[in-house]
């Protein structure tokens, strides 16, 4: 088993900027592929960015040129850069392996004013 450490979150008005990471443990982390995934009030868990062993990446219309996501597979973490945020972005956000998603973390808490 991954164990996968979210940290990062926290308050900031719209506009402002966030840098997630989660911080991975264990003998197999550059074997996966990664992901961010984000859970708002009333909604469903949704996927946020992606990113493969290579740093191929893939992001949600919804954030897409606000948001960045990067790995160090040397210190086995993998980064959620957010910019440009928005109230509509508060949420709780996960990270987890991608496609087949492993036991969910506590995840950190994003709250974006107005």
């Amino acid at each position: 088993q991954v164990q996968l450490v979210e940290s990062g979150g926290g308050l900031v008005q719209a506009g402002g900027s966030l840098r997630l990471s989660c911080a991975a443990s264990g003998t197999i982390f550059n074997t996966y592929a990664m992901g961010w995934f984000r859970q708002a009030p009333g909604k469903q868990r949704a996927l946020v960015a992606t990113i493969s062993v290579g740093g191929s990446t893939y992001y949600a219309d919804s954030v897409k040129g606000r948001f960045t996501i990067s790995r160090d597979n040397a210190k086995n973490t993998v980064y959620l850069q957010m910019n440009s945020l928005k109230p509509e972005d508060t949420a709780v956000y996960y990270c987890n392996k991608f496609p087949n998603t492993r036991a969910w973390g506590q995840g950190t808490q994003v709250t974006v004013s107005s």
